[in-house]
């Protein structure tokens, strides 16, 4: 199939493309808008690049009549104000790329989203498939709007749709990962005090997920992702420093969190740049989560990988993959 991967010069849309091209079977569309491809992927034989811009839907109708399966990873993150920006990018610019899909033909788009559109949840009320709650974030209520766009788009044309929602997504070279690693060797890096659950997904196990709903012929609907094994994310970080040899993040009170946020968002707007913390990044990461993993194992994938961390030990199979 062509299989057309956006934000695929993003980090997780980067590691989909090279596991589906080491996988063999399909040719590969890749949407970037300015950041440019890594070096492998753009010189591939079956892969062809498109430089597109989700805000200006005429540059969509190429690319879409040209792929059978859309992956939609495309979306901003590190930038203050997200209220201001996430509206469009997360709802309006996935509405363009949905009616584009539409109208080229495209047989199944599959949208990443996050267990944290249901809200908190928990090993009592776990993520399912609902869509009546309402979250706690910008991040969550504009992914969950384009849920909900996507699937009644799907209903009316007969397009098959899939939003899958991982949580915590861990693996060598994931950004968070990756920039939480880099804090912790600085000694800065800090949680909150009171325990948030959480429930990690392996790389590994996450694009064999994508490849499984790209082309399981029977796959529909949402399906919440996540290992056997909930956890809470202070100690997860907990295990992630011990593994890596540095020391135990802090622990501070949620108020100097956020503050910290804050002052991280006011720094970018008066000089422009990027931010890795906003106070709604911190609002999302603070809502607990806990999905059931019946239907992906049942239609996505049977057997993980990497079924948990083992967060009480430095050998644990999953921890290599930090």
């Amino acid at each position: 199939m062509r299989v057309l991967i956006t934000g695929a010069a993003g980090n997780l849309g980067t590691f989909l493309a090279r596991f589906l091209l080491a996988e063999g079977y399909h040719f590969l569309n890749l949407m970037i808008h300015e950041k440019p491809l890594a070096d492998e992927l753009a010189q591939g034989n079956r892969t062809r690049i498109y430089s597109c811009d989700l805000g200006q839907p005429h540059t969509l109708v190429e690319v879409c009549a040209a792929s059978d399966v859309i992956v939609h990873f495309a979306g901003m993150l590190f930038a203050p104000r997200p209220e201001k920006f996430l509206p469009r990018t997360n709802f309006v610019y996935t509405k363009h790329l949905v009616d584009a899909a539409i109208a080229g033909g495209v047989k199944r788009f599959i949208l990443v989203s996050f267990p944290h559109v249901e809200g908190p949840t928990s090993v009592e009320d776990p993520c399912t498939d609902r869509q009546d709650r309402e979250p706690v974030s910008v991040h969550a209520r504009t992914r969950l709007a384009a849920e909900k766009y996507l699937l009644e788009k799907g209903k009316e044309s007969g397009m098959r749709t899939i939003a899958l929602r991982p949580g915590m997504i861990y693996g060598r070279d994931v950004l968070m990962i990756a920039f939480a690693k880099k804090l912790a060797r600085k000694n800065l890096l800090a949680v909150w005090t009171d325990p948030t659950a959480i429930q990690l997904l392996s790389l590994d196990d996450f694009n064999a997920c994508c490849k499984a709903a790209i082309e399981n012929p029977n796959a529909k609907g949402i399906y919440p992702l996540g290992d056997d094994c909930p956890t809470t994310l202070q100690d997860f970080l907990d295990t992630a420093c011990r593994y890596w040899g540095l020391g135990r993040p802090w622990r501070a009170p949620a108020w100097s969190i956020y503050l910290g946020a804050w002052l991280c968002e006011t720094f970018a707007i008066i000089f422009r740049t990027h931010t890795p913390f906003t106070v709604d990044l911190i609002r999302i990461s603070r809502v607990p989560y806990y999905c059931d993993t019946s239907r992906m194992k049942a239609e996505l994938l049977p057997e993980l990988k990497y079924p948990s961390l083992q967060s009480q030990s430095n050998s644990g199979p999953g921890i290599q993959e930090l």
